[in-house]
């Protein structure tokens, strides 16, 4: 070793730090976040628009009114739908039977396709009646805010069916469940909002 030779003291890596976190989660809060803005958007047009109607008469004359009773059933489908994920999704991160994880899955998805296919037969028989995006402002509005719900409640529900065939295989990360879950329990909550603003 020549004199010139300097000998650097060994210092270890310093260790990553683990993510408070995950990618996955934290790219569905914030898109989740970026569409209950969306749904504001649409409740606050919606209250603007029915707060000037003519004589303060709502829904416009020679328009049907919403079949709240019905939706009220079809809500509390949506409801335990959010209740069975939040059980498969705790069950799941604490490492519990992917069998019976699997088994609140399909039923958690079962419930959501049965609000959406109930919701369906409601739009038919309110467009047998008359109400259409063209009929009025009313009807044009009804389509909108709760089309865009009916639109991520599909979407949500074929991520659900993903998560379950995951679960089947156990091949189900607790990344994967959590963000899954987040889009859920959004569609899940934002529904009571949209259903007291425009339903009743």
């Amino acid at each position: 070793m020549t004199a010139n030779t300097t000998v650097l003291p060994f210092r270890p890596r310093p260790r990553r730090s683990e993510k408070v976190i995950s990618n996955g989660v934290l790219g569905m809060t914030l898109f989740v976040f970026v569409e209950i803005m969306l749904f504001a958007g649409f409740i606050s047009a919606f209250v603007i628009i029915r707060a000037r109607a003519v004589g303060s008469v709502w829904p416009p004359p020679n328009q049907p009114r919403l079949p709240f009773e019905q939706t009220a059933v079809n809500t509390s489908a949506l409801l335990a739908s959010g209740i069975l994920l939040l059980a498969a999704h705790r069950m799941h991160l604490k490492d519990r039977s992917p069998r019976a994880v699997g088994a609140l899955l399909a039923l958690a998805t079962l419930l959501g396709s049965a609000f959406v296919f109930l919701q369906g037969v409601e739009w038919a028989a309110l467009i047998g009646e008359g109400l259409t995006m063209t009929s009025s402002t009313y009807g044009s509005l009804f389509y909108t805010i709760i089309g865009a719900h009916a639109a991520h409640a599909v979407v949500a529900i074929g991520v659900l069916a993903w998560a379950w065939v995951r679960v089947a295989r156990s091949n189900l990360s607790r990344e994967a469940i959590s963000s899954v879950a987040i889009f859920w329990y959004f569609v899940v909550l934002v529904w009571p909002f949209l259903y007291f603003q425009v339903y009743l």
